[in-house]
């Protein structure tokens, strides 16, 4: 009787002991224990030791625990899949999942929801849609643990259709804070920001006054930099303060991300400022907003400063120091980072830096340099095809058609992704005045199926995004005739300054936006960018600064017209491109022409 009381005692002891255990060796030991007070058979007991084993990432001893139970139960089955999609072998999770409907036990929703997430870290979704039917046979699909991770798994493996199919599905009170915030990431994972605003704007509709949590506010700061919405950015910053999430460190991180993509380094700057003890993520973020806008001399004093502070660096905070490098003409200080960041900061240089300090050096106009670098880097598929791409244009740049001949042809080697750097390859033969050379390189792409993205931008007033396409003035609504009669009217005047580009004539193919017919050089319209602007001077208050977000690289008689009509106007102008940002003022750019 005595014996009995102990045992009774000592158990729950002992299972207590191992909910709180982090290591092998204290699992290991427990496990003994409860094995010396005849207690480690038991079911309850089992399922704790298993689920030990799992945590501390020993899923070998823990199945061969799993094994050698008389009995199972759903604990049972659940703890082990856990372990193994926690430990990086989800596959083993789904088919216990499979085992155990020849076992005899049923899942549960906890079941269910441990394999969905298992499927969603192989991001498979044509696995996913197996548990998912199994789900709906045992009645657990509606379920809201299970369909939250549903929405997960679709989202993680690129099916944004079904992921939001299952959100619609599940009855309104059973969508909590996780189920709106697992919608939200996954809009925002892949690349669909508007989507994820719209549906934040249904969330404080529909969810009858429910506080957003910080993995969703997160989701939303990240969307709106995504697209460049400034004043939903606001918006959310001001939600994030009122719910007090205003110390939390990824949140502060999209923060300071958010506002130099929108083109407020200024208060990417503020919000950076307010955090006590940066943490590397930090101070990458605000090193990578600096390198954005141009300013080296400021990401090295971040740089500098977080050394000071004995915070390490990792591999995409020396990219960004090199990328700021690379934009503010600091190539031997670039340089020396690549060099060094093995020895200093234990980091080995991957792709991406090569790739970094080749466009450096071909910025520079130092190609023979960048050629050396880039034969030397070992580097393949689509790292290699930004390497050269990158180094083509910077040759055709520095007009140096014979370099940016052999960078085409490293080029042409791949299949995908490929019509930026051939459209850069024509237009260097159109400079040339290779006309001949250049239609052949548009044949070849339409031969091999290649089309261009179309160069698009777009302005935000208030809060609502007008988006452009060159030659498309029809986002301008009624104004329409109104934004091309005052860029014809700004064309005469920037003439009279020396301006000898088009606005909106045929003209020689640049670098990325002319859409020309059959690569006949055949120009329709204004830029997308200069439209965005013209709508912008028209509708925005005199005196505000205008902010165009555009989705490739500006080409140079875009950026001569903004500088031109930034003094015109006397107003001040920020564009975001596909590299970095350019503030005009008074004529002249914040990049120095050297972008």
């Amino acid at each position: 009787m005595a014996a009995t009381s102990t045992t009774a005692t000592v158990t729950p002891l002992l299972i207590h002991l191992l909910r709180g255990a982090t290591d092998h060796a204290s699992v290991a030991a427990t496990h003994a224990k409860l094995l010396k007070v005849g207690t480690a058979s038991a079911v309850s007991s089992c399922n704790h030791i298993i689920a030990a084993y799992c945590r501390c990432g020993v899923t070998a001893r823990a199945h061969d625990l799993f094994d050698g139970m008389p009995e199972r139960d759903v604990i049972s089955w659940t703890a082990l899949m856990s372990g193994y999609s926690s430990t990086g072998r989800p596959r083993l999770a789904v088919s216990l999942l499979r085992d155990m409907s020849h076992s005899g036990v049923p899942p549960n929703a906890f079941t269910f929801s441990t394999a969905v997430s298992a499927c969603a870290r192989l991001a498979d979704a044509g696995l996913g849609r197996k548990v998912h039917a199994r789900a709906e046979v045992e009645g657990y699909a509606s379920d809201a643990v299970v369909a939250t991770a549903l929405i997960d798994m679709y989202g993680k493996a690129g099916d944004v259709e079904t992921a939001r199919a299952v959100f619609d599905g599940m009855a309104a009170p059973a969508r909590n804070a996780v189920s709106w915030g697992s919608m939200l990431s996954v809009y925002a994972q892949n690349a669909l920001g508007r989507e994820a605003i719209q549906l934040f704007a249904e969330f404080r509709t529909k969810s009858n006054f429910m506080a957003p949590n910080h993995f969703m506010l997160s989701s939303v700061v990240n969307a709106c930099a995504g697209v460049g919405r400034l004043g939903v950015g606001k918006s959310v910053h001001g939600t994030v303060l009122r719910f007090g999430h205003g110390c939390n460190g990824v949140i502060v991180v999209g923060l300071v991300d958010m506002y130099s993509k929108c083109g407020f380094y200024e208060y990417s700057r503020k919000v950076f400022d307010r955090i006590e003890h940066p943490s590397v993520i930090c101070y990458t973020s605000i090193i990578v907003a600096a390198a954005k806008y141009g300013l080296g001399r400021c990401a090295l004093t971040f740089f500098n400063e977080m050394i000071d502070r004995d915070v390490l660096p990792n591999s995409v905070t020396l990219l960004g120091v090199m990328h700021a490098c690379s934009h503010s003409g600091l190539v031997d200080t670039g340089l020396h980072l690549l060099h060094s960041m093995q020895s200093k900061y234990g980091i080995h240089p991957c792709a991406s830096h090569y790739t970094c300090a080749v466009d450096m050096l071909g910025r520079a106009g130092r190609l023979e340099e960048a050629f050396e670098l880039a034969n030397e880097a070992q580097v393949e598929g689509r790292d290699a095809l930004m390497l050269w791409s990158s180094l083509l244009s910077a040759c055709r740049t520095h007009r140096r058609l014979d370099l940016a001949t052999r960078a085409a042809h490293r080029v042409s080697e791949f299949n995908q992704d490929v019509a930026g750097a051939l459209v850069v390859m024509s237009n260097a033969y159109t400079s040339a005045g290779q006309t001949d050379n250049a239609a052949a390189v548009w044949s070849n792409m339409r031969r091999r199926g290649i089309q261009k993205d179309p160069g698009c931008s777009w302005i935000e007033i208030k809060d609502i995004p007008y988006v452009f396409y060159a030659g498309l003035v029809s986002p301008a609504g009624a104004r329409a005739g109104e934004v091309m009669m005052l860029l014809d009217e700004l064309e005469g005047k920037m003439r009279e300054k020396g301006y000898k580009g088009g606005l909106g004539s045929t003209r020689v193919f640049d670098a990325h936006e002319e859409d020309g017919e059959d690569g006949k050089g055949e120009m329709v319209g204004v830029h997308s960018e200069l439209l965005a602007l013209g709508f912008g001077l028209l509708v925005t208050p005199k005196g505000m600064t205008i902010r165009v977000m555009k989705n490739l690289r500006m080409c140079c008689d875009c950026h001569d017209a903004f500088k031109l009509i930034s003094d015109i106007m006397e107003r001040e102008f920020v564009v975001r491109d596909l590299n970095r940002f350019h503030h005009f003022k008074m004529g002249s750019c914040s990049c120095n022409d050297y972008w």
